[in-house]
């Protein structure tokens, strides 16, 4: 069901970019990256919720995931060149 759920959100974040480049209206970096992450949590959720592990360790594996995922995403984007003046 999650999986389900999880591919449907990426074919409206396709169809939405679609949508957007047709109308010509602008798309904002923190508006995508804000998508990716969501649908990225998605299915963090459904690959860990669907293994025969206990709920508790799911739960706290997919929160460590996600902190993990966050602190790369925070280090790759300080390691980039500043924005010119």
């Amino acid at each position: 069901m999650l999986v389900t759920i999880a591919v449907l959100a990426s074919l409206a974040f396709v169809g939405w970019l679609i949508f957007r480049a047709v109308k010509g209206k602008p798309l904002r970096a923190h508006t995508i990256s804000y998508a990716i992450a969501s649908l990225t949590g998605v299915y963090t959720y459904a690959f860990f919720l669907d293994m025969d592990i206990p709920q508790l360790v799911k739960i706290v594996v997919s929160i460590l995931l996600g902190a993990a995922l966050i602190a790369l995403a925070a280090y790759l984007q300080r390691r980039q060149p500043g924005k010119p003046d």
